[in-house]
């Protein structure tokens, strides 16, 4: 309800706007809406999903000549053309979006703008649109018998689309979906083992991005009745790019009020263009350096400083609740590895790795560094492809399967170095664990809206319970970033544990944390196991992996040099060896069984 009262008087404004404005300024005003609806596409594209894409300027011309193209050359009615104009710039999104699934970052930024470029070489060309000339003469699109070619009563045809638009990709950036695609944006490794389906996200990005310039185009082609290649240049292009980042490129209503604003300075600075292309490139540069987030990130910047320089309360941890135990599983094997083998060009991380897990076990993985073990967890959640052998869980080959079809047959996993979305706060980390819904689950955004509300509802009421299980109430809204390291990791298992997963595999979870994280570490690891999750474990901290662990498996060099229960691992010669070794002499087991009992103190 605050947001509906905070959104009155600004759309208050805008509808009565035409009676301010004189016939020239109303124009700017059109301009500027259409650049508006430009921009969301964009912020969509970049700023929530991260993907780099300089060709929205040729989806905003894909729109625009086919609307041109259908009604002056075949005869189309322009409502017609104007439904198979926002179609085609999708088509033309998705096509765009298929370097995405094979390169990222600057590469994905160079391809998009060479496929700009193409896009106006074309047009520039060829004798179906009009070559330099362009096309001129499109019909004045016909609404209920309102004169459409006043830019007056266009303004509101407009106003209606930029609401709907608007509406629609707030919506996105709030629900399940949102929540994906910042993540993707993020770390796309760590989304994909949570089950984001990464290449389907990022054509889901193209797709929007395509639609919102499809639309735009329809509206430019609406009000100007002439489209040219001047129109869709790589100029504008970057005006585009600088309006969104100025604004604020992860904001949605930033990027608007970027668009709307340069519109405005640009008509300011017609008389010196030159200039003003220097100008917008400078703001750029200042924007990116001193403001990240642009516009509408300053006030978040305000309150940090200030926070700053009060000094900020000390996070607190609350007390973790134990999960119900589960019956009794059934005996079987969690995870098989058959021989599995790993080599990086000359490098063999992993040779011929063979070991079983049973159901209900915590399994602990030691060795010294650059032993395997993390390629190890790698291979097993799918993030590297094994050189040979095969990976089983539950019985069944998942050898080569991408993290997210494991992440969605139960695997779910923490990594080494953190690898939380610091830009999502602590319930939204949990949220997009919580959520299984496969990617394809989206035609429901624009068809069934309230269904996807009432799915992320539910989502929030599971992701409350489990805020309180791990004692996170404090720190459920905070960013990642913001806290000690120690609610991190819990903050990481908390997550895993979101998945409501089968088989966990835990990297080095004790890895900073003090003396009574470690101890209530091992006390929610045994709740876990208890709660009938399987729990593979790496960890250099042998008293934890002593006392904890019912079963020890030791890698070195990218062997098994010893398997075994907890104590006969700790005499065994290769093992003694590989740590100390072989100039140390080997403890005896009384020796190896009071350092258990000591360590499990």
């Amino acid at each position: 309800m605050r947001r509906l009262i905070r959104i009155v008087p600004p759309a208050v404004a805008a509808w009565f706007l035409p009676y301010a404005l004189g016939g020239y300024a109303m124009h700017v005003a059109d301009v500027a809406i259409i650049f508006a609806i430009l921009a969301v596409g964009l912020g969509l594209t970049m700023g929530v999903a991260g993907q780099i894409n300089l060709a929205q300027v040729a989806f905003f011309g894909v729109g625009a000549y086919t609307v041109a193209i259908l009604t002056t050359g075949a005869g189309l009615g322009f409502w017609t053309a104007a439904a198979l104009a926002v179609v085609a710039a999708v088509v033309s999104g998705v096509l765009t979006g298929i370097p995405a699934l094979r390169m990222q970052s600057h590469y994905l930024g160079i391809v998009t703008l060479g496929l700009a470029l193409a896009f106006t070489n074309w047009v520039t060309n060829s004798a179906i649109a009009g070559r330099a000339e362009g096309i001129s003469d499109l019909p004045v699109p016909p609404l209920f018998g309102l004169d459409l070619s006043s830019g007056y009563l266009f303004y509101y045809v407009e106003l209606v689309v930029l609401a709907i638009a608007l509406a629609f990709a707030l919506f996105v950036t709030h629900s399940p979906l949102g929540r994906r695609l910042r993540a993707m944006r993020d770390d796309d490794l760590a989304a994909g083992a949570l089950g984001a389906e990464i290449p389907l996200l990022r054509m889901t990005a193209f797709v929007l991005s395509g639609l919102y310039g499809g639309l735009a185009g329809v509206l430019y082609a609406g009000l100007i009745r002439f489209v040219a290649p001047e129109s869709f240049n790589i100029a504008n292009m970057f005006l585009l790019l600088a309006m969104v980042i100025i604004g604020g490129r992860a904001s949605i209503l930033g990027c608007v009020v970027g668009a709307v604003a340069l519109s405005l300075v640009r008509e300011a600075l017609l008389d010196a263009s030159g200039y003003a292309q220097l100008g917008y490139g400078l703001v750029v540069v200042l924007v990116v350096v001193f403001a990240p987030k642009g516009l509408a990130g300053l006030p978040e910047q305000l309150r940090s400083l200030l926070r700053g320089r009060k000094g900020g309360s000390r996070a607190q941890l609350g007390a973790f609740r134990p999960f119900e135990p589960a019956p009794a599983a059934a005996a079987g094997v969690a995870l098989e590895v058959r021989e599995v083998t790993k080599r990086f060009k000359g490098l063999v991380a992993l040779d011929e790795v063979t070991l079983s897990v049973p159901a209900g076990q915590i399994r602990g993985i030691v060795g010294p560094n650059g032993s395997g073990k993390t390629t190890l967890f790698n291979v097993v959640s799918g993030f590297y492809d094994a050189t040979a052998g095969s990976v089983l869980l539950g019985g069944r080959d998942v050898t080569g399967m991408a993290p997210y079809r494991l992440s969605q047959l139960g695997v779910a996993r923490t990594f080494q170095n953190l690898r939380l979305f610091e830009d999502l706060s602590v319930r939204e980390n949990l949220l997009l664990a919580l959520d299984r819904t496969r990617t394809t689950w989206i035609w429901r955004y624009p068809l069934l809206p309230w269904k996807v509300v009432a799915h992320d509802r539910a989502l929030h009421r599971r992701a409350a319970e489990l805020i309180g299980r791990f004692g996170l109430d404090e720190v459920a809204d905070a960013e990642p970033r913001s806290l000690p390291y120690g609610i991190q990791r819990r903050i990481e298992l908390a997550r895993a544990m979101a998945m409501s997963p089968a088989l966990l595999l835990l990297d080095e979870p004790a890895a900073g944390l003090n003396g009574e994280e470690v101890r209530r570490l091992a006390e929610i690891v045994r709740s876990i196991r208890d709660s009938g999750v399987t729990v593979v474990i790496i960890e250099h901290n042998m008293g934890l992996v002593m006392s904890l662990c019912d079963h020890v498996t030791v890698l070195s060099s990218g062997k098994v040099i010893a398997d075994g229960a907890p104590a006969e691992v700790a005499v065994h010669p290769d093992v003694v060896a590989a740590y100390l070794g072989d100039s140390m002499t080997a403890p005896t087991e009384e020796t190896a069984e009071a350092a258990v009992e000591e360590a499990s103190r």
